[in-house]
């Protein structure tokens, strides 16, 4: 099935079945960053469509997105991606994934489906998405974002683990936005530190990074830092927290430049950290939220990294 319509996002990933083991005990999620970015999105007011690949079992997550008013073009497979993420402490970035299962591989024509003015690429492991997937939704003209999760993870056996990625800087220069965590900016940049990771990251074509961390969201821009924390009143649903801003920054950005998409990014991510589950709290209280702790931002020049 092809969409005459025109969305405003188009999420792009593999549904992800989690379990999640953390000090306060274990959980059984539908999660998957397609999952949490689309829903994000909607709650914001955006037309969203998402295409997604699962195992027929698991129909009621396309019968949510369909619910909730997500247009969902799905392809059904033998099984859905089963993954198991285990906290050990209550940082959200010290984390380690496995993976039991998976739906496979998103194809270009899959993709095409849809035509969309921005569309997130959200994916858990490397491989989940053609080579050609990128680039022909670059070709389109549509403003494109990808989260560095689905490329710097490689499943071996059951354990997905980080390796190098050979294509990084070739896949980076189509994008607009690249979204990442402070681990996978180390990874892949050599660089401990978020502002010399967000630099070499926008080095490489990318017009603006979104890089989370356990505080906070980092904007890297045309030279300047912006820097907006996380501010949960509980720490009750950490997973999905990175695809949740992702998709909330995107969102907020068709109408409004990137620091201002940033804020409501953060306040929809401290928001969503409150509790298990895609973001489904009202404008009216992410606004509160902003109102109340994101009167005064820093940014920073270009020289602070240096």
């Amino acid at each position: 099935m092809n969409s005459a319509e025109t969305y405003d996002i188009l999420c792009i990933g593999n549904y992800t079945k989690d379990t999640i083991i953390s000090p306060t005990g274990t959980t059984y999620v539908d999660g998957g960053a397609v999952n949490y970015a689309a829903h994000a999105s909607k709650r914001l007011g955006l037309k969203v469509a998402v295409v997604t690949r699962l195992a027929e079992e698991d129909q009621r997550v396309v019968d949510k997105f369909n619910q909730t008013g997500i247009d969902c073009f799905a392809t059904y497979t033998p099984h859905s991606t089963c993954m198991k993420l285990e906290y050990p402490t209550l940082d959200p970035d010290i984390r380690s994934l496995s993976v039991t299962c998976t739906a496979g591989t998103i194809t270009a024509g899959e993709a095409n489906r849809v035509k969309a003015k921005a569309a997130v690429i959200g994916t858990s492991l490397r491989g989940e998405i053609d080579d050609d997937v990128i680039p022909s939704l670059k070709r389109q003209g549509i403003f494109l974002a990808a989260d560095m999760q689905g490329f710097v993870r490689v499943l071996r056996g059951q354990k997905l683990i980080y390796e190098p990625w050979e294509e990084m800087p070739k896949t980076l220069a189509y994008l607009d936005i690249l979204k990442s965590d402070a681990v996978e900016a180390e990874f892949l940049t050599g660089e401990k530190d978020i502002f010399r990771a967000a630099k070499t990251y926008a080095q490489l074509g990318p017009k603006e990074i979104v890089l989370t961390h356990k505080d906070g969201v980092l904007i890297y821009t045309e030279n300047e830092y912006s820097e907006l924390g996380f501010y949960p009143s509980k720490m009750n649903g950490r997973s999905g927290r990175g695809d949740t801003c992702i998709g909330a920054y995107v969102s907020m950005r068709l109408s409004l430049p990137p620091v201002e998409a940033g804020i409501w990014a953060a306040a929809v991510t401290s928001l969503k950290m409150e509790n298990l589950g895609t973001f489904n709290r009202s404008k009216a209280e992410i606004e509160d939220l902003i109102h109340s702790r994101y009167g005064n931002i820093t940014i920073h020049e270009q020289a602070a990294a240096n």
